[in-house]
């Protein structure tokens, strides 16, 4: 088979694939005495189809294992999917409700069988996706976080830290989403802002402001700082009478210094049912709690005549009656505040006090190095003491942050789809097991498990041995210490996912692997930013036209340009814009590295990758230099995750080096053995990145009918003269500068004459070829313009009126690049810009003021030769 003329992707991409998975390419193995190398994937919600996001982490961890393996290392990529409770809930419900009916009328047993229908029908899609991004991952090693085997561990974790004190079920304030009928957990709430009336209302001798009147019905405690000196005269516990809402209270003083006094009056009233921190100052000070707003939204009978009212209806209403009887003091026409929301749902959060299931992150009953440690504490430590490393390490700052205001976890969950609490009642008995418990009458809590109790066991669980799990015999350390998979491949080496489920999820992880197996879940955590939109704005479904699908970029670029696009100016921890160009731009890189491919290919039958580089002439010692370099930077950037550094040094590699100087200076004198040799080396650095076109050339010209490159190892290093490969540096700079001047004069042919130099004498003939010269002459003394990007003595030979054009032209291309200079210069002095560009995009602007300043130098040292 010959390469055709084109590359043309979906030829061969799901052939390639399926060679690759068929040779169990992508199978780990425990046993073998490789050094081990491990990845889980973070499991897409099973909710449909993947995005442009999920093709950017597919692409990382992908280039990070097919490069472990060039490395000699066993590598586990283990692939999954998310059960994603709350998210798959909603669209079930949606579903029925477009039916006209709802869970409560199909029951439980039929919602679930409609769900695990839809689910599964996602993960069939999801699973061809990953395929389709070329994900070489161990697919006989899939697993879902609803499998049975982790659902034991689930269980075993749940009973284990009940038994151990560190989960309770207790009546605490959470947060409630009226819409969806389930509590979340504060990770998942997004903020709106939003202009609305802020009110000032009298109340007894203090004025208090609020934005929402409609909580205050049960307020009888005024709260104020304790070193306020303003309300010095009022005591802790002092009472007094006020006329109220529905008529006169007997209020009481609370001192807490939880309260600001810069912030309005510095005088508030607190309802402890509907707000976390009054919720906290009441535990604080043992006060009553009541609840004004039910469970659907609606205002109870403690508010009189207002009872029943959804908010909306009875705020106006509410502050009606008490301008009415002079309470209303003033109103703020102009309060911008957040207002808290569902993530998923969308709807608008209301704190309840309700019965639950926690996780306490405080309490010290965790064995860890030898001390008794609280959860929260074991968190900070793994970081801090350097257990884990954080890349991008910024963001250690904002994992201490959430974990020092961490509140207890709230794990229980108003639906039916995920992991059903393991816990029975019996009148006033309560059983809490891994399995049912015997005897009639127990009936189970209905609640399900807070998604990311399940998702925190991912790296451990997902590598206990199934059929062990059968076992009930066996307990949880059992379970561990007799699966092969977690023995060889756990602790995972790392963790990369987005930046912005660093508290969801990772931090999670840390907080339950480490309280169940005693291990850290990974050595590192690779922290990748989002992909938006080509504006710059988040994708989003509100605007169709801002999202990518892979899969509609795959079938008109190629896979490999999709991946190259997204890790070209990737970098970790800051986000990147979108935009076909980059697609466009790869495609041709991919296009490239083919058309290099078929020249050598004319040159040689097949590749001989395995043959010793014998280079003969400066170019080839040079081309090997380069290679050398590259083998050694490329290694290093993905092994310190700078993806984009790595692919940019491959990118000037097989476009500068390779195609604009090597193969042009190669067709001098063509080398079939240097030719195969440089050909094989480049592919091996591309494969991780462009897996299916590198792969499919090396088919075409593989050296016998078994090879295949994803099992090929890295390139060694490479030798060759140095002083040899300058040499052609020094022709490069010739011919560069030849080529600068003829291009500015548009001179056609020309001669170029030089003094005594055996590097021009030696390679009269390539410098003749790559410069289009009409001739390379040797002479006596020179005549004409002096070339200034080189020690050797020589001329362009060009006459008085050609050098005054060229002046001119030179004169106008420095005020160009002055131009340029200032503009790039004021960007980069710009602290906005500095600071709040993407790292990558800093990076590029001023590479590109270094190479405006390089050629502004060039010009200035003609101009002066002339």
């Amino acid at each position: 088979m010959k390469l055709s003329k084109v590359y043309e992707p979906s030829q061969y991409e799901s052939d390639i694939y399926c060679m690759w998975e068929e040779s169990g390419a992508f199978i780990a193995h425990p046993h073998s005495d490789k050094p081990k190398f491990s990845v889980s994937m973070p499991p897409p919600n099973e909710t449909g189809t993947l995005s442009i996001g999920h093709a950017l982490f597919l692409t990382l961890q992908d280039i990070m294992v097919r490069h472990a393996r060039q490395k000699g290392k066993d590598a586990l990529w283990l692939p999954g999917t998310d059960h994603a409770a709350l998210p798959v809930n909603a669209i079930i419900e949606k579903q029925l409700s477009e039916e006209g009916t709802d869970k409560h009328d199909i029951g439980r047993e039929e919602f679930l069988k409609r769900t695990k229908k839809f689910v599964g029908n996602s993960r069939e899609v999801m699973a061809k996706q990953m395929r389709a991004m070329g994900a070489s991952c161990d697919w006989s090693r899939f697993r879902y976080t609803l499998d049975d085997s982790l659902n034991r561990a689930v269980n075993e974790v749940f009973v284990r830290m009940y038994q151990d004190g560190l989960i309770y079920r207790g009546n605490r304030i959470v947060n409630w989403d009226p819409n969806l009928q389930t509590t979340i957990s504060d990770d998942e709430i997004v903020y709106r802002e939003e202009t609305a009336k802020f009110y000032t209302l009298q109340y007894g001798p203090f004025k208090i402001g609020t934005a929402r009147p409609e909580t205050k019905f049960g307020d009888k405690y005024v709260v104020m700082h304790p070193d306020d000196k303003r309300y010095a005269d009022y005591k802790h516990g002092d009472t007094f009478k006020a006329e109220w809402i529905n008529g006169p209270i007997t209020a009481t003083v609370v001192k807490d210094k939880a309260v600001d006094p810069e912030f309005g009056t510095g005088v508030m009233t607190i309802t402890p049912w509907h707000d976390h921190t009054d919720f906290e100052i009441a535990e604080r000070h043992n006060l009553d709690k009541q609840q004004i707003i039910d469970f659907d939204g609606k205002l109870t009978d403690v508010a009189g005549e207002f009872a029943g009212m959804e908010i909306v209806e009875a705020r106006p209403k509410i502050i009606e009656k008490l301008d009415k009887k002079g309470l209303l003091v003033s109103v703020d026409n102009d309060y911008v505040h957040n207002i808290a929301l569902n993530d998923r749902g969308k709807g608008v959060i209301e704190p309840q006090i309700k019965l639950q299931w926690f996780v306490d992150v405080n309490k010290p009953a965790v064995d860890w190095k030898g001390q008794k440690c609280s959860l929260k504490e074991v968190m900070q430590s793994t970081v801090r003491e350097g257990d884990i490393k954080i890349v991008p390490k910024h963001f250690e700052k904002m994992y201490f942050h959430w974990i020092d205001n961490l509140r207890d976890w709230c794990i229980s969950r108003q639906i039916w789809w995920g992991h059903q609490i393991p816990v029975w009642y019996k009148k006033h008995e309560t059983y809490v097991g891994v399995k049912p418990p015997e005897g009639k009458g127990w009936k189970r809590d209905e609640d399900t498990l807070d998604t990311w109790f399940s998702s925190a066991l991912w790296t451990w669980s997902t590598l206990i041995d199934p059929k062990l799990a059968k076992n009930d015999s066996l307990g949880l350390n059992q379970l561990l210490e007799q699966s092969k998979d977690f023995q060889a491949y756990h602790p995972t080496t790392v963790m990369e996912t987005g930046w912005d489920i660093i508290f969801f999820w990772v931090a999670r992880m840390i907080l339950s692997t480490t309280y169940a197996t005693g291990q850290v879940p990974f050595k590192t955590v690779y922290l990748h930013g989002m992909v938006r939109a080509e504006d710059g704005k988040k994708m989003s479904k509100s605007r169709p036209e801002s999202i990518i699908d892979p899969l509609h970029v795959i079938p008109k670029y190629g896979t490999d340009a999709l991946r190259l696009a997204l890790v070209m100016g990737v970098s970790p921890g800051n986000d990147q814009n979108w935009g076909t160009a980059k697609a466009e731009t790869n495609r041709n890189f991919c296009n490239k590295l083919w058309n290099i491919a078929r020249y050598i290919e004319s040159q040689t039958d097949k590749l001989q990758p395995d043959a010793e580089p014998k280079p003969q002439t400066p170019a080839d010692h040079w081309v090997l230099s380069k290679l050398d370099k590259a083998i050694k930077q490329i290694d290093e950037s993905i092994e310190n995750f700078n993806f984009s550094g790595a692919y940019f040094d491959l990118y000037h590699l097989i476009w500068d080096d390779v195609a604009d100087w090597y193969i042009e200076a190669a067709k001098h004198n063509p080398d079939p053995a240097m030719l195969s040799y440089v050909l094989s080396t480049m592919l091996k650095l591309a494969h991780p990145f462009a897996p299916f076109v590198s792969e499919t050339i090396w088919q075409t010209l593989k050296p016998d009918s078994n090879s295949m490159l994803i099992g090929e190892p890295w390139p060694n290093h490479v030798k060759y003269n140095a002083e040899t490969a300058v040499e052609f540096e020094q022709i490069k700079s010739i011919v560069a500068e030849v080529r600068q001047i003829k291009t500015l004069l548009e001179l056609k042919g020309g001669e170029l004459r030089f003094k005594e130099s055996k590097i021009i004498f030696d390679n009269a003939e390539i410098i003749k070829r790559l410069s289009r010269l009409d001739a390379v002459s040797s002479v006596g003394g020179g005549r004409g313009l002096m070339l200034t990007q080189t020690s050797e003595q020589s001329w362009l030979d060009i006459d008085k009126k050609m050098a005054v054009k060229l002046s001119d032209t030179l004169k106008d291309r420095e005020k160009q690049l002055q131009k340029s200079i200032n503009h790039l210069n004021d960007r980069l002095g710009n602290p906005s810009y500095a600071e709040k560009a993407p790292q990558s995009l800093v990076d590029e602007t001023r590479a590109q003021l270094a190479k405006a300043e390089e050629e502004q130098l060039k010009v200035k040292n003609l101009l002066a030769r002339l």
